[in-house]
């Protein structure tokens, strides 16, 4: 996944471990992607849900 978000949308990622099992994405302070009871996220769910939380967090910075 790490791999996938540089080079997609050539951001820098930092894995934390978390609780056995546990898979969240976090984008600042906001969870945008995680594992759900089904299981894992599919990569290009999880990749939109970056993109999208990046465009929104850049157009907040632009606003202000």
């Amino acid at each position: 996944m790490a791999a996938l978000l540089k080079k997609e949308l050539g951001v820098e990622t930092k894995l934390v471990e978390g609780g056995r099992g546990e898979f969240t994405v976090w984008v600042d302070e906001h969870v945008v992607a995680k594992k759900g009871l089904f299981g894992f996220p599919d990569d290009a769910r999880v990749l939109e849900a970056v993109r999208s939380a990046l465009a929104a967090g850049r157009s907040a910075r632009e606003d202000s």
